[in-house]
């Protein structure tokens, strides 16, 4: 399995404060099933001040500790990137690192406010020859007034990227029901860990693979964690890798928190 979102590079972010938590997170990750991982740290102004040069050479320091400790992760560079002005230009520059170079990056929006002018925004990446790959959508407090602009950023080109942790339940009920009616809808393209620690946000795939068989099939499944993250690495064309078909019905929302969720966020 190849895991494209995993915050596992020591001390420049939010996720492992220190060599030996990446370690330890890398060990996770072999015990797994997990050979390649992207090393995603935040770039996000004013608050994880990364760029590519920087994180080149962190990702490179950490393959060397694995290396040395028998640990058999291959590493590759990316960025867990915000939506901010100048962000095309980032991306040419290598300012903003790409997945291993290629035509995609992960791009994650607000938790708690749509961004103004999303949709068109994302629209320009992709006419400027990239692929975002939109990272947790089910887990944003906005997406249930909002779920039909993640289908339109789905048919104009845009990929969706699940966190594992979302369809085991990890994150609660709520981000649970969202997961599945994305997969179940068929607009997710990956899952990924967005692993931040050893704890319950660590680099586990595999239980969150058996959820989405369950789904949508073996097939679908391995697409998520093995096609489509390799298609990445090796820069194919996202039309060669659409996301699954619609199933027959999406799971329904719970009553109750949907109550809840849509008077703290607005109609």
């Amino acid at each position: 399995m190849i895991d494209l979102h995993c915050h596992i590079l020591p001390g420049i972010d939010d996720g492992a404060p220190h060599l030996d938590v990446s370690l330890q997170m890398a060990r996770m990750a072999v015990e797994d099933g997990i050979h390649t991982t992207a090393c995603t740290p935040h770039i996000y102004p004013g608050m994880y001040m990364n760029d590519g040069p920087g994180i080149r050479t962190a990702v490179s320091a950490l393959q060397q500790a694995l290396d040395d400790n028998g640990i058999a992760l291959q590493l590759v560079v990316g960025a867990d990137v915000h939506l901010v002005p100048g962000l095309t230009e980032g991306i040419r520059t290598g300012r903003v690192p790409t997945l291993h170079d290629s035509r995609y990056f992960l791009l994650e929006p607000s938790h708690t406010t749509p961004p103004p002018g999303f949709e068109d925004a994302v629209f320009n990446l992709i006419a400027a020859g990239y692929t975002p790959i939109i990272t947790h959508p089910e887990r944003l407090t906005w997406v249930e007034h909002h779920y039909e602009a993640f289908e339109r950023l789905v048919e104009e080109g845009a990929w969706m990227q699940i966190t594992a942790g979302s369809l085991t339940g990890a994150f609660g009920q709520r981000a649970k029901h969202w997961a599945e009616r994305f997969i179940i809808d068929g607009h997710t393209h990956l899952l990924a860990s967005d692993a931040h620690s050893t704890g319950r946000r660590c680099p586990r795939l595999s239980d969150a693979l058996e959820c989405a068989r369950r789904l949508v099939g073996e097939v679908e499944a391995r697409r998520m964690v093995v096609d489509r993250p390799q298609a990445v690495l090796l820069n194919q064309t996202p039309d060669q890798w659409p996301p699954g078909e619609q199933r027959k019905s999406s799971p329904k929302a719970p009553q109750g928190w949907l109550r809840r969720i849509s008077a703290l966020v607005g109609s």
